[in-house]
């Protein structure tokens, strides 16, 4: 009996250290391993150099649950957080306390996807960006607007568009304006491989000059299966030593960017974009254009139009004349159906 006894004791024992075992897995999980967020949303926290520890925790609380924010702050002090203090965005989400407090520490940051959209202005360009990255839209466009730092890139200040390739790139949040344009650059050279090289080269033009004739393209139509026509139109205009009198170039000089209409008043206006007035590519892009309209240059078809008016039943598409009396036909026609429509 006295054997029995002391057996199931031990058995107790046993059964009691493994109780405190799970206990403790448990609490260690939970203030470890569960999720920071306090929603079970990824959040995150932007932390820039300015911060200091009481700011950084100001930021982080509210996001984080009671446990994630304590693991964070026993983590801060042991590790010396308030003398090291790096900037970035940081994501607080589903990944264990322990872990998120130890990116947030050392700087591990979370990437941020930039996508450069086909937009008119530069000025467009710089919203996009500054709304995703730590630096203002002011310092991004002084930059644009500096002919020395667009010298270094090898553009004009009317050129730069040219720069930016439509497509999605990762930053972290803290990247500076250099930085990022630095990043661009490669981007734009990657872009510009031999084959497009040659391609411009056989066209006759410079890459920012098929850059600045895609531009145009792009604000002519969405159809990208009608752009190499349209391109090829511009084309024929240029090697003949025509005006381009192409009606984007007057939106873009009178910013009147949704006009349907183009009036007489606005082809007389002195104005270096607009190719009523003036010969040849306009100084720059009209907008960045996007990679389908920038193909459809380089790879433009070979026709004798020398004119273009949009369709009068408004799909978009164009009508292509080789003849002005040819082209006076069609003008007439979508003239007449902006009237019924009573399109101003």
């Amino acid at each position: 009996m006295a054997k029995s006894k002391g057996k199931n004791k031990g058995t107790t024992s046993r059964w009691i250290i493994v109780a405190i075992f799970a206990i403790l897995a448990g609490v260690a999980y939970f203030l470890f391993f569960s999720g920071m967020s306090r929603t079970g949303k990824e959040k995150y926290v932007l932390i820039d150099e300015n911060d200091n520890i009481d700011s950084v925790y100001a930021k982080l609380q509210p996001i984080s649950t009671p446990q994630g924010f304590w693991v964070f702050k026993q983590l801060a002090g042991i590790m010396g957080y308030s003398n090291h203090i790096r900037p970035g965005r940081f994501t607080v989400g589903s990944s264990g306390s322990l872990q998120t407090s130890r990116h947030i520490i050392n700087g591990l940051q979370t990437p941020v996807k930039i996508t450069i959209r086909s937009v008119r202005t530069i000025e467009d360009l710089a919203t996009d960006v500054s709304e995703k990255l730590m630096f203002s839209r002011s310092e991004l466009l002084s930059r644009l607007k500096s002919k020395e730092t667009c010298k270094k890139y090898g553009f004009t200040p009317e050129t730069i568009p040219a720069m930016f390739i439509p497509n999605t790139y990762d930053f972290y949040w803290n990247t500076s304006v250099d930085k990022f344009l630095d990043k661009m650059s490669e981007e734009n050279k990657k872009f510009w491989n031999f084959e497009r090289k040659e391609k411009a080269k056989q066209a006759g033009f410079t890459e920012s000059e098929i850059v600045t004739l895609a531009s145009i393209v792009d604000e002519e139509t969405d159809n990208e299966a009608e752009m190499p026509k349209i391109a090829g139109m511009y084309i024929n205009r240029l090697h003949m030593n025509m005006p381009l009198q192409a009606d984007p170039t007057i939106k873009f000089a009178t910013k009147n960017f949704t006009a349907h209409r183009i009036y007489q008043k606005w082809l007389t206006i002195d104005n270096p974009y607009n190719t009523y007035k003036y010969r040849g590519l306009p100084p720059g892009p009209i907008r960045i254009p996007s990679v389908a309209a920038i193909d459809a240059v380089l790879n433009y078809v070979h026709h004798d139009y020398i004119y273009m008016c949009a369709k009068e039943d408004f799909s978009g598409t164009h009508n292509f004349a080789k003849t002005y009396e040819e082209h006076q036909v069609n003008a007439a026609k979508y003239a007449k159906a902006l009237n019924e429509h009573g399109i101003n």
